[in-house]
Protein backbone atom coordinates (compact mmCIF):
# COMPACT_ATOMS: atom_id res chain seq x y z
CA UNK A 1 0.00 0.00 0.00
CA UNK A 2 3.02 2.58 0.69
CA UNK A 3 4.12 2.07 -2.80
CA UNK A 4 0.94 3.03 -4.22
CA UNK A 5 0.13 5.85 -2.11
CA UNK A 6 3.82 7.43 -1.62
CA UNK A 7 4.35 10.31 -3.65
CA UNK A 8 8.37 11.71 -3.52
CA UNK A 9 8.28 15.37 -2.94
CA UNK A 10 10.99 17.84 -3.67
CA UNK A 11 14.68 16.29 -2.28
CA UNK A 12 13.84 12.89 -3.42
CA UNK A 13 15.46 11.00 -6.60
CA UNK A 14 12.80 8.82 -8.29
CA UNK A 15 15.86 5.98 -7.91
CA UNK A 16 15.34 6.45 -4.23
CA UNK A 17 11.63 5.22 -4.22
CA UNK A 18 12.31 1.42 -4.01
CA UNK A 19 14.09 2.46 -0.70
CA UNK A 20 12.22 5.12 0.68
CA UNK A 21 9.18 2.68 0.97
CA UNK A 22 11.19 -0.28 2.43
CA UNK A 23 11.79 2.08 5.36
CA UNK A 24 8.03 3.32 5.41
CA UNK A 25 6.73 -0.20 5.32
CA UNK A 26 5.95 -0.54 9.21
CA UNK A 27 3.41 2.28 8.52
CA UNK A 28 1.45 0.26 5.96
CA UNK A 29 0.56 -2.29 8.78
CA UNK A 30 -0.83 1.02 10.30
CA UNK A 31 -3.26 2.10 7.85
CA UNK A 32 -4.65 -1.17 6.86
CA UNK A 33 -7.84 -0.51 8.82
CA UNK A 34 -8.51 2.52 6.15
CA UNK A 35 -8.74 1.55 2.64
CA UNK A 36 -6.26 2.01 -0.32
CA UNK A 37 -7.80 4.72 -1.56
CA UNK A 38 -8.61 6.75 1.79
CA UNK A 39 -4.68 7.48 2.24
CA UNK A 40 -2.23 10.36 0.41
CA UNK A 41 1.43 9.74 1.54
CA UNK A 42 3.91 12.37 0.51
CA UNK A 43 7.74 12.49 1.42
CA UNK A 44 10.28 15.92 0.89
CA UNK A 45 13.47 16.46 1.90
CA UNK A 46 14.89 20.05 2.07
CA UNK A 47 18.47 21.22 2.24
CA UNK A 48 19.98 17.34 1.48
CA UNK A 49 23.38 16.97 2.68
CA UNK A 50 23.18 20.44 4.68
CA UNK A 51 23.00 21.54 8.16
CA UNK A 52 19.42 22.28 7.96
CA UNK A 53 18.64 19.22 6.64
CA UNK A 54 14.61 18.47 6.92
CA UNK A 55 12.75 15.37 6.07
CA UNK A 56 8.89 16.19 6.16
CA UNK A 57 6.03 13.34 6.17
CA UNK A 58 2.59 14.18 5.61
CA UNK A 59 -0.43 11.72 5.70
CA UNK A 60 -3.99 12.72 4.67
CA UNK A 61 -6.42 10.04 5.78
CA UNK A 62 -9.86 10.80 4.09
CA UNK A 63 -12.56 10.56 6.45
CA UNK A 64 -15.11 12.31 8.53
CA UNK A 65 -12.80 14.33 9.98
CA UNK A 66 -10.23 14.71 6.64
CA UNK A 67 -7.22 14.07 8.81
CA UNK A 68 -3.95 15.18 8.00
CA UNK A 69 -1.15 13.79 9.91
CA UNK A 70 2.41 16.05 9.74
CA UNK A 71 6.12 14.17 11.11
CA UNK A 72 9.47 16.02 11.04
CA UNK A 73 12.79 15.03 11.33
CA UNK A 74 15.92 16.94 11.52
CA UNK A 75 18.17 14.06 12.39
CA UNK A 76 21.56 14.73 9.74
CA UNK A 77 21.46 10.82 8.36
CA UNK A 78 18.57 10.63 6.06
CA UNK A 79 17.57 6.50 6.65
CA UNK A 80 17.75 8.54 10.49
CA UNK A 81 15.76 11.17 9.30
CA UNK A 82 12.62 8.79 7.55
CA UNK A 83 13.23 6.44 10.33
CA UNK A 84 12.02 8.78 12.54
CA UNK A 85 9.26 10.65 10.49
CA UNK A 86 7.75 6.89 10.11
CA UNK A 87 7.95 6.57 13.80
CA UNK A 88 6.46 9.81 14.64
CA UNK A 89 3.45 9.37 12.03
CA UNK A 90 3.13 5.77 13.63
CA UNK A 91 2.38 7.21 16.71
CA UNK A 92 0.05 9.73 15.35
CA UNK A 93 -2.24 7.05 13.39
CA UNK A 94 -2.41 5.51 16.44
CA UNK A 95 -3.50 8.32 18.63
CA UNK A 96 -5.90 9.31 16.11
CA UNK A 97 -7.04 5.68 15.79
CA UNK A 98 -7.34 5.24 19.96
CA UNK A 99 -9.58 9.01 19.99
CA UNK A 100 -11.96 8.34 17.00
CA UNK A 101 -12.41 4.33 17.72
CA UNK A 102 -14.79 3.38 20.62
CA UNK A 103 -13.01 1.37 23.34
CA UNK A 104 -13.00 -2.72 22.98
CA UNK A 105 -15.14 -2.26 19.98
CA UNK A 106 -18.24 -1.16 22.10
CA UNK A 107 -20.61 1.59 20.88
CA UNK A 108 -20.27 4.40 23.08
CA UNK A 109 -23.52 5.24 25.16
CA UNK A 110 -24.46 8.54 26.79
CA UNK A 111 -24.19 7.98 30.42
CA UNK A 112 -27.56 6.77 32.31
CA UNK A 113 -28.01 9.28 35.48
CA UNK A 114 -30.72 8.18 38.08
CA UNK A 115 -34.27 9.73 37.44
CA UNK A 116 -35.14 12.93 39.63
CA UNK A 117 -36.24 11.84 43.20
CA UNK A 118 -38.11 14.95 43.93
Amino acid sequence: MIAERLHLATGFLSSERDWVVQRLAALGTRLRSFRDTQIDLEISLKERHGSGQQVTLECWISRTPRMHLVATSTARELAAAVNEVRDDLIRQVDDAKTRTEPRNGHVRRPPQYPADQS
